[in-house]
């Protein structure tokens, strides 16, 4: 027990020395468990204690000719293959979990001419993306130029192309709100897609 803990300890050493340099900023104890790909390391901002688990891409590029910055605040899980790229801002709150192979962008390809591969056409820059306090982000998740409010539930698959807001479950493609937490029965109710309660009882 004591030589894992030495081993871990020496191992977060080496991952501390090895990205400070490269990143904006990065917290002795967060990590990175061999990450896919890294762009624009100068751009990104690791607070405490953030974990992102195997093979995921971070980003941070001027690639719409703004000034970039990916930022995730202490406490945050991400897991396995997520794909994070910003080319304006994207910040991830305290305590948010990310499941894998999650997908999150304030950017997409412009396919306005069609006699231009989508490939070859510029960045079309979107909103920025801000994911609040506590939430969480369930597997195959796509955000694309959309905020998320805080203490939320994104189901498994939904595609989030608008802003949900704080104390909501959305699901679907696009995402819908689906049910919010009623703050006088002190419980989650059912909702109509634009957020509004059924009924006063759980369903």
């Amino acid at each position: 027990m004591k030589i894992r803990r030495v081993f871990r300890v020496l191992s977060q050493i080496i991952h501390f020395i090895y990205y400070k340099p490269q990143f904006g900023r990065i917290s002795f104890s967060s990590y990175i468990d061999s990450p896919l790909r890294i762009n624009g390391a100068e751009n990104i901002y690791l607070d405490a204690n953030v974990e992102i688990h195997y093979k995921s891409w971070l980003g941070a590029t001027p690639s719409t000719g703004l000034t970039p910055q990916l930022i995730i605040r202490k406490g945050t899980i991400i897991g396995d293959f997520a794909h994070i790229y910003a080319t304006h801002n994207i910040t991830i709150e305290e305590d948010v979990l990310i499941a894998n192979f999650v997908f999150i962008s304030d950017n997409l390809h412009s396919f306005t001419d069609i006699n231009t591969p989508i490939i070859r056409q510029k960045i079309l820059q979107k909103n920025s993306v801000n994911i609040g306090a506590g939430s969480w982000i369930g597997e195959h998740v796509c955000i694309i130029g959309a905020s998320i409010g805080k203490h939320c539930v994104i189901g498994a698959n939904s595609v989030v192309n608008k802003d949900i807001p704080d104390y909501c479950i959305a699901v679907g493609a696009p995402a819908i709100i689906i049910k919010r937490y009623n703050f006088d029965s002190k419980q989650w109710e059912k909702t109509d897609k634009f957020g509004n309660f059924l009924s006063s009882s759980i369903q």
